[in-house]
């Protein structure tokens, strides 16, 4: 027969020790620090994607004024010399 108190447990059957606690506790500890570094890149992500998108309205509603204003500057330049005496005007 055996006598319980003098078998000795082996680690493997053991439940989790001091150690292997705090090692999950910091596993799990960092799990949380690595969700939250990709929650803040995902957010960074998507700031920078507005952002740029902003931008590239900016920019075209840029190009659009400029564009108005050449054409309109050339139309004025064309008036002008469709009105220069001894001009003919262009057809």
């Amino acid at each position: 027969m055996t006598d319980l108190l003098t078998t000795a447990i082996s680690p493997s059957t053991a439940g989790p020790t001091a150690d292997q606690s705090i090692q999950h506790e910091g596993s799990v500890m960092m799990l949380l620090h690595e969700a939250l570094a990709r929650s803040r890149m995902r957010e960074a992500e998507q700031a920078a994607r507005e952002h740029a998108l902003a931008h590239a309205l900016v920019a075209g509603r840029r190009w659009r004024m400029l564009a108005r204003y050449a054409e309109r500057r050339a139309a004025a330049a064309a008036e002008r010399v469709a009105a220069q005496p001894g001009r003919l005007p262009r057809t």
